[in-house]
């Protein structure tokens, strides 16, 4: 009986540390970018999205304040192309001293 979806017990499971699963590009890419709470907050992380991904669409995204009202989360689905791609859009987020976390 050969069923590849079961774990080899002889093979230790994979852990924490280990290397990421690999994507496969083009995709659907989910991310949450995490930061100070402000009325243009939003706007710019969508602003530096379409940069990278010309056919995003902004009316998808969600806008949620932390509970002190002190952060905002804007969780968003981009099309990513590759792994230049994310890396460039993840230290664009970061460069404008606003994002606190990029998930």
């Amino acid at each position: 009986m050969s069923d590849n979806s079961l774990r080899d017990l002889r093979k230790p499971a994979p852990r924490a540390g280990d290397a990421p699963p690999k994507i496969t590009f083009p995709c659907d890419y989910p991310i949450k970018v995490v930061g100070d709470a402000a009325d243009d907050f939003a706007a710019t992380v969508c602003q530096i999205v379409h940069r990278h991904d010309p056919s995003f669409e902004a009316a998808g995204i969600q806008v949620v304040p932390s509970r002190n009202g002190r952060f905002l989360s804007v969780r968003l689905t981009l099309r990513a192309t590759g792994e230049v791609q994310i890396k460039a859009l993840f230290d664009e987020l970061k460069a404008t001293g606003r994002v606190h976390m990029v998930v």
